[in-house]
């Protein structure tokens, strides 16, 4: 991963491009487009996502919000248990716990990679690990509902883009 180079009148992400094999994902709804992007990959059958730190996402001290970091802890969960885990159903957050490790700066790409502690009939028990350029800055775990009755109106590859 190498910074991106600016010029006059661009944005970073005009001129950032991701990591080798990103692409960028298709989430319904506007939030990850308005907070977004963001992006992902399938390696070796593990769902990672990523998304690069923009002046935009910056708190009073200069680095990446928390928030943002747990947003895509929080989307990271649902996709690769969709990916990974092959659950085809909604699946809601309903508990998610995170400890920050150390600041994320702007520039930063920042990378998710979850495991996957216990499947139930109705629930998904996961970590996850995020990191910036490499090392880490986020531990989380999640629980997620598997809501059997919701149809989801997507497949994997409808959310990455070409």
């Amino acid at each position: 991963y190498s910074k991106p180079a600016r010029s006059a009148g661009s944005t970073m992400e005009d001129a950032f491009e991701p990591p080798a094999g990103f692409r960028r994902v298709k989430i319904p709804g506007n939030f990850i487009t308005l907070n977004g992007p963001m992006y992902a990959r399938l390696e070796e059958g593990k769902f990672i996502s990523g998304f690069h730190v923009e002046p935009r996402h910056d708190n009073a001290t200069g680095v990446c919000q928390g928030g943002m970091l747990m947003t895509l802890v929080d989307m990271q969960l649902w996709l690769a248990a969709f990916a990974q885990e092959g659950i085809e159903a909604f699946l809601p957050t309903v508990n998610l716990n995170c400890d920050f490790v150390a600041p994320a700066k702007v520039g930063a790409w920042i990378e998710g990679r979850t495991s996957f502690l216990k499947t139930t009939r109705n629930y998904v028990f996961a970590d996850c690990v995020l990191t910036a350029d490499g090392e880490p800055v986020l531990r989380g775990n999640g629980m997620l509902k598997i809501l059997h009755t919701t149809e989801v109106p997507y497949e994997l590859p409808d959310l990455l883009e070409d």
